[in-house]
């Protein structure tokens, strides 16, 4: 199906279009970077885990939640770039369902991102209360965050700024009324009904 006036795609389209790649090739890049840190990560936890009193069992298990954790949020951010990169498509082909589908995607992104932040915050300011009995679970836990590159947490919270910056400014540019004009007219038009003719041709 073709999309009139694609030539004319207003500048608020295409500013819109090139951020959702630039925020998909973004999300692609996390994913990677995450599951290469990953093992290191791992590495450095068990052998900074061997100075604490815990056993190999709580040790593992640690290990095992940080990695599965790991690995779900790289398939996410995986997923995420697909449908940004889809959105992308959609939006620079002028299909009229394109618009309202990254509007809904743009509110739950920038719900997500302030939902990160929230936590990241909220796990810096009030520190994990554990009992007597589980101080070897907070030890462990310890262990973990400074077993992670230095850079790994700051990088987290200016992507998750970026995400919802990033989401805002899209779903403004594709609120401006050039960019509601060109969508409406890349709707094409209904063909009209086909009657017969009243009276048979002579």
């Amino acid at each position: 199906m073709s999309y009139p006036d694609r030539a004319r795609r207003p500048v608020a389209v295409t500013a819109a279009v090139l951020l959702l790649v630039l925020m998909a090739a973004v999300a692609f890049g996390y994913a990677v970077v995450s599951l290469v840190v990953l093992p290191g990560t791992i590495d450095a936890f068990r052998s900074a885990a061997e100075r604490t009193p815990a056993a190999a069992e709580e040790v593992g298990a640690v290990a095992v939640l940080a990695g599965t954790w790991t690995v779900l949020g790289a398939l996410v951010s995986l997923l995420a770039g697909v449908l940004l990169a889809a959105l992308a498509v959609g939006l620079r082909a002028g299909r009229p369902g394109a618009r309202p589908a990254t509007w809904v995607v743009a509110g739950l992104g920038v719900l997500a991102g302030c939902c990160g932040l929230a936590a990241l915050g909220g796990m810096r300011a009030v520190p994990l209360r554990l009992g007597a009995e589980d101080r070897v679970t907070a030890e462990l836990l310890a262990r973990l965050e400074e077993a992670w590159p230095g850079w790994w947490i700051p990088l987290g919270a200016g992507l998750s700024v970026g995400q919802v910056l990033g989401y805002l400014v899209v779903a403004v540019l594709l609120a401006l009324p050039p960019a509601a004009v060109w969508f409406r007219r890349s709707v094409p038009a209904p063909h009209a009904p086909m009657y017969p003719p009243p009276y048979p041709p002579r």
